[in-house]
């Protein structure tokens, strides 16, 4: 097991938010990168805010993992990829948070190993247990032998609403090809660390505010299981209704406007930056 080596992705780039501004670190959902799966929300969010992004072990912009890790691990990689940022201000500075999926699972991970860094959270369609682990073994058994072109058909079904596909093929298109591009043996590794993933018995701990957002059509984490996660954190749960697993992609503007309204009730420092 080791910490995994993550990219990190610049989403602002107008115009440049001076020094100070509000860092915001977006994470991805299995089979995704984060520039296909956040861009158009990251854009709504420029100009208030840095906007900057992670991808998963061979996802996007990052490298394969060589071995093997769990979601501590995973949250290690991206606390050490936002730190080595050339524009980040200074080592260990707090930041928003917002991730889909298994990017809701390491930031749920950040809020209990990093309390400090986290200044709040916006977790979406997920949950402090994913699926069962049985079922996350088998899937990754079958893309390590076979590959993620196995995953394309079903993830269609489960990660979309009814309709998107038809609304916006553009976006549609560019997230499955960017599950069949990546890496077998990575891909295989996040299914085993969501595997092994479980802190429900963990998360009273967690003081930073969280906004726990569901889609209605979601099957792989449905909205019970998403406001269960909002209860023990001591957070809010809201329900998109016309959107699946992959939010920040069906329903950009509505999940801009929950970030910006969720992260602009943290107070601000004593310099006036809320991060």
């Amino acid at each position: 097991m080791s910490v995994p080596v993550l990219t990190l992705v610049e989403f602002t780039d107008r115009p440049a938010p001076s020094a100070h501004a509000p860092l915001v670190v977006l994470g991805p959902s299995l089979g995704t990168s984060v520039t296909a799966l956040w861009s158009a929300t990251a854009r709504a969010l420029e100009g208030d805010y840095r906007v900057v992004g992670w991808d998963l072990p061979g996802h996007g912009a990052s490298p394969a993992a060589p071995e093997a890790f769990d979601m501590a691990e995973l949250a290690q990689g991206v606390l050490a990829a936002v730190d080595r940022s050339p524009d980040t201000t200074s080592v260990e500075r707090p930041f928003f948070y917002a991730g889909n999926s298994v990017g809701g699972c390491v930031g749920q991970q950040l809020l209990l190993d990093a309390p400090g860094r986290v200044r709040a959270a916006v977790l979406l369609g997920t949950a402090a247990r994913v699926g069962e682990p049985a079922g996350w073994a088998e899937r990754a058994r079958l893309v390590a032998a076979a590959g993620t072109p196995t995953q394309v058909e079903g993830s269609a079904r489960r990660w979309f609403a009814p309709g998107f596909l038809q609304r916006d093929p553009v976006a549609a298109t560019e997230l499955l090809h960017d599950l069949q591009d990546a890496d077998r043996a990575s891909y295989a590794r996040v299914c085993e660390a969501l595997g092994s993933f479980d802190v429900r018995g963990r998360l009273a701990a967690v003081d930073a505010p969280v906004l726990a957002v569901a889609g209605a059509h979601d099957q792989p984490v449905p909205p019970e299981a998403v406001a269960e996660l909002a209860a023990a954190t001591g957070g809010r749960t809201v329900v998109l209704e016309g959107a699946a697993h992959l939010l920040p992609a069906e329903a950009p503007l509505e999940v801009a406007r929950l970030l910006a309204g969720h992260f602009a009730a943290v107070p601000t420092d004593p310099e006036g930056a809320r991060a």
